[in-house]
């Protein structure tokens, strides 16, 4: 019991690190109850990830493999007059596969590089108890999945510009769909000369918001084993308790009832760390949003540095007009050399290589004016989006490690009454 209280008190604190002040809410029963629900999209359709199931075919070496692949529903929502749109309230329906959820949420990347884009679920379990499965394809972890890709589509369709994408749309709506054409590579990393001090705030947090979570997610995985070994003992406390009641006739029956609640004290363990799980599930949700920020900050590196290299090329090109007009070279050049050896240009040549530096210097102008307003305008963007999930993450985060507290200290108390109930049955012998 000491081992659970003292991962409560690390929720607790965890909580006040995070500073997250923000009013008391119910606990959530499930993901889904994260969203909110107050788009354009979300008040036309429903959208469910209904069940998931598993198949065989051939992959792209034409080997055989299993796969598993997600049912998605959607609903037009009955208005007052009927249904929205004049369409069927009947549900649409098409499998996906979890790849097709990544190349949605990369193109979502590439398409919206100033939002911070809703992370898919992990796509291999990490962070388990020992005694849980890692397979791709247990049950358990494949119906936890389920879980995160319906939260997951909630998420886009709940936000105020993604829920307005028309891929997203016929992702939901239509068996094929042709993004693979809209996407691009995001990859590239650039060094800006001077770097804005709230995205490389931003970068640091988004580190530290991993790692406080990987610690805490590798914290509760620790004790989920040593919590399964307490509870597994209490089994053996049950069955000693079961034979000994055989051989005893006065203290028999106080004996066997102990023995009971041991027994179903012990049983008890499966459903607890797999009620754990969700609350894990919903951790590891920003453990990916981490990701999604630093694309956004690496997006503004590029749209930066693009600005940054425009001035420069700028710059160079005023220089050279200046030591065009006035015959003076500051620095060393080819050009400079190849006068010294060959004699001066004509005036003409001089008067025709200046109109071409002045219509290339108004270009430059022009093009690092746009790319200003272009940085400029990412930013503002960006920031907001990124003070939306600021207020999302806070909520979200908060009732998780809430509702898990309360879970932890539920089932303490149901261990001191296991124990309160078996010196009753002790007292009666």
């Amino acid at each position: 019991m000491c081992v659970c209280k003292l991962f409560v008190f690390l929720c607790l604190s965890v909580i006040i690190s995070l500073g997250l002040h923000v009013p008391p809410s119910p606990p959530l029963s499930s993901a889904v109850q994260m969203v909110e629900r107050g788009t354009a999209l979300l008040k036309k359709m429903e959208i469910n990830v209904a069940e998931a199931e598993k198949r065989t075919g051939k992959n792209t070496m034409n080997m055989q493999e299993t796969y598993t692949v997600y049912l998605i529903e959607t609903r037009w929502v009955m208005n007052n007059k009927g249904v929205s749109g004049g369409t069927p309230a009947t549900p649409d329906c098409l499998w996906r596969r979890y790849s097709e959820f990544e190349l949605l949420r990369t193109y979502l990347l590439v398409t919206y590089p100033y939002i911070v884009v809703p992370p898919l679920p992990e796509k291999r379990a990490e962070f388990v108890w020992h005694k849980l499965s890692a397979d791709n394809l247990d049950p358990d972890f494949v119906e936890r999945r389920r879980v995160g890709l319906e939260n997951f589509l909630l998420r886009v369709a709940s936000h105020p510009v993604l829920s307005n994408d028309k891929i997203f749309f016929l992702f939901l709506t239509e068996v094929n769909t042709h993004v693979d054409s809209r996407l691009k590579s995001l990859s590239a990393m650039f060094r800006v000369k001077n770097p804005d001090k709230r995205f490389t705030d931003l970068k640091h947090y988004s580190d530290e918001l991993s790692t406080v979570i990987a610690q805490l997610l590798r914290v509760r995985a620790r004790v989920a084993d040593r919590l399964y070994g307490v509870y597994k003992v209490h089994g053996n406390y049950g069955r000693i308790f079961s034979e000994w009641s055989a051989i005893e006739r006065e203290m028999g029956d106080g004996l066997q009832s102990a023995g009971h609640h041991m027994d179903t004290y012990a049983a008890s363990i499966d459903d607890i760390l797999e009620e754990e799980e969700h609350y894990a599930d919903q951790l590891k949700e920003y453990l990916f949003y981490a990701d999604a920020l630093r694309s956004v900050c690496k997006k503004h590196d590029l749209t930066q540095y693009e600005s940054e290299m425009a001035a420069q090329d700028l710059a160079s090109k005023k220089q050279q007009k200046e030591e065009l007009a006035t015959g003076t070279v500051r620095v060393f050049s080819l050009k400079g050399m190849t006068s010294k050896l060959f004699g001066q240009e004509s005036q003409e040549q001089r008067e025709s290589r200046l109109a071409a530096l002045e219509q290339s210097i108004q270009e430059g102008e022009e093009l690092l004016k746009d790319k200003n307003t272009e940085c400029q305008e990412f930013v503002r963007t960006a920031w907001e989006d990124i003070e939306r999930f600021k207020e999302q993450k806070d909520r979200d985060v908060r009732e998780a490690l809430i509702s898990y507290a309360i879970m932890q200290i539920s089932m303490c108390k149901k261990g001191i009454q296991v124990w309160s109930n078996a010196k009753e049955c002790f007292n009666k012998m």
